[in-house]
């Protein structure tokens, strides 16, 4: 299993050397940026072969994983497509969470085996990706000829491997940036509010792991707390008195606690009535 990578990013260069640590055999690295090279020859080692041109790793290599960012990997198979005859057995794949592996479909008329493998975890720099990566779940997608390997890849990577369907990767991904990015973008608005009073967002570290491991245990459901559980109308109300010129939060305010109103309606611990008149403060 010769395995070639077009794209030294965080995610390139952190699945290559996860893979080598395993034993796998990294063969050939490629990127348009010489100081991409230069950090994925510092983490792969000299016995790489690392070059500008991704054909060089598409000779190099019987599996190919295209981990550059997501608005060129179709631009990179058309280019491989225009520049190569035949492509049998090779099996190429992509790394984005929000695409199916049809990116690729040029390359299937040339006789490639097709996929696409995610790891569903945030990579701010390549030392974090390392680390976290053993933990981590992968979702792949391919066809009978491609999801084998494709397991045996995402094994060596991560913790569990889920195999997805193309046509289901937008509501996958929706969920994943629900969870994360837009995670930072929620704490990021309690850190402005805070700053309002002059303390820091640290002491609230402690409630946000607690949450999250009540999550963990529990699920989201059953670990909802607060006013909107209680049906304590006077503190909603006060919050959002509160928020007079900060539109933008009272709306993720109002949103959100719509959301949790509906989740309190699921537990059946608040009447109708109490329902309908948080509802309707909050619409």
């Amino acid at each position: 299993m010769k395995i070639g990578i077009i794209g030294a990013g965080k995610v390139g260069i952190s699945i290559g050397y996860v893979l080598k640590k395993k034993g796998m055999n990294i063969t050939a690295v490629s990127d348009i940026f010489e100081d991409s090279i230069n950090t994925a020859r510092k983490y792969l080692g000299e016995d790489v072969l690392y070059t500008f041109d991704n054909i060089e790793v598409i000779e190099a290599s019987d599996i190919i994983a295209i981990t550059t960012q997501d608005r060129i990997i179709e631009k990179v198979a058309i280019e491989i497509y225009k520049k190569t005859d035949r492509l049998d057995g090779k099996l190429f794949f992509h790394t984005s969470g929000a695409h199916p592996a049809t990116l690729l479909a040029p390359l299937d008329v040339k006789g490639a085996l097709l996929g696409a493998l995610h790891p569903l975890q945030t990579f701010p720099d390549i030392d974090s990706a390392i680390n976290v990566l053993p933990d981590t779940y992968i979702f792949i997608e391919g066809n009978k000829d491609s999801i084998e390997t494709l397991n045996i890849i995402g094994s060596a990577l991560g913790s569990g491997v889920i195999r997805i369907e193309g046509e289901q990767k937008v509501l996958y991904h929706l969920c994943a940036v629900i969870v994360c990015n837009l995670l930072c973008a929620l704490l990021y608005s309690g850190e402005d509010i805070m700053d309002k009073i002059g303390v820091k967002l640290q002491p609230f570290f402690p409630i946000i792991k607690a949450t999250l491991n009540n999550i963990e245990s529990k699920g989201p459901l059953m670990s909802l707390t607060g006013p909107i559980v209680r049906g304590d109308m006077e503190t909603v109300l006060s919050h959002l008195n509160a928020m007079e010129g900060m539109e933008l939060y009272k709306n993720v305010y109002k949103s959100l606690s719509l959301i949790a109103l509906d989740m309190v309606k699921k537990r059946a611990e608040l009447s109708e009535e109490m329902l309908e008149k948080l509802k309707h403060i909050l619409t």
